[in-house]
């Protein structure tokens, strides 16, 4: 069995090539059952962490993701989350590779929504601004410079200091990047902005969003968990990477539950876009929001341009 460390996995995603697997999944399909969750306590009862573990195969392969969030690590100078990746040849079962389930993770989930941009952002669409400053965040830039000409990054978080660190960050890889303390300027200036936060309480004012802009929201994956108020889904076109996002992003829960849109007013699915189903954007007027909250297909995707990166070289 192969195994892959971060670097090596890193080093076998590139975005142009990712973003391209992704793409080729999405309409080709794959089996994605639905994700388990198990709730994993402690000797005291209290739950400690949260186990997920996410199936998918197509084809000669299987692949399975184990992710472990424990939030009390950060107090023992852990990561809250880890991850694993397993690579299975579907016809025999016989286990071909353990890539790193981290790298996996963060840029499929990049280049999950630089794919969306390429259907719904303007294609002049020149300023991003990135929302966040963790590890999804560091590749935002990089993996939107694939599908739209970002001649200008602006960095929003919380944090300013982390926001200026990623930005010298960018800058060092030749991006032109500054971190900015005024949120609301930035979003209003900004043709994509793309949020991968924990944010519990909405960061982006649909007030703010310019015409013909773009919102990519990225860390809502819980129904306790907000980017975006309820401004920000009026008036504009909604998409979603899967339909699971319905059931599971509070982003959409709270708007659907008061009545700011419906499922059925949803324009469509990544799948659907990729597929040609679905028209993207319009005109160049036109708001448009993509919520993702990832999808085992997106995992195997990447799982197996690793391995044919791999069988390619030999």
């Amino acid at each position: 069995m192969q195994h892959f460390d971060s670097a090596a996995t890193r080093a076998a995603l590139p975005f142009d090539a990712l973003i391209g697997a992704l793409e080729a999944m999405f309409v080709a399909g794959c089996e994605v059952p639905a994700r388990h969750v198990h709730a994993i306590a402690g000797a005291d009862g209290r739950q400690r962490g949260t186990l997920l573990i996410m199936p998918a195969w197509q084809g000669r392969y299987m692949g399975i993701k184990t992710v472990n969030i424990f939030p009390d690590n950060a107090a023992r100078g852990l990561p809250g989350l880890y991850s694993t990746y397993l690579l299975y040849d579907a016809a025999s079962g016989a286990p071909l590779a353990q890539i790193d389930g981290d790298e996996i993770t963060a840029r499929r989930t990049a280049a999950a929504s630089a794919l969306a941009a390429r259907y719904l952002a303007r294609a002049d669409a020149g300023r991003l601004l990135v929302v966040g400053s963790g590890r999804v965040a560091q590749l935002l830039a990089h993996a939107y410079r694939v599908v739209r000409p970002i001649r200008e990054v602006l960095v929003w978080s919380r944090s300013h200091d982390s926001a200026l660190a990623l930005a010298a960050a960018l800058r060092a890889g030749g991006i032109d990047a500054r971190a900015g303390d005024d949120l609301e300027a930035a979003v209003r200036q900004a043709d994509i902005v793309s949020c991968a936060t924990l944010a519990t309480a909405p960061l982006i004012r649909g007030e703010w969003l310019a015409a013909g802009s773009h919102l990519d929201l990225i860390g809502g994956f819980t129904p306790q968990m907000r980017e975006a108020d309820d401004a920000c889904f009026a008036g504009a076109r909604l998409y979603i990477d899967t339909p699971e996002a319905l059931q599971k992003a509070g982003d959409l829960l709270g708007p659907m539950a008061r009545g700011v849109f419906a499922p059925d007013d949803l324009a469509g699915t990544l799948e659907s876009l990729c597929r040609g189903q679905v028209e993207g954007r319009r005109d160049d007027a036109e708001r448009t929001v993509f919520k993702s909250v990832g999808t085992a297909l997106e995992d195997l995707a990447a799982a197996m341009l690793v391995i044919e990166g791999l069988r390619g070289k030999v």
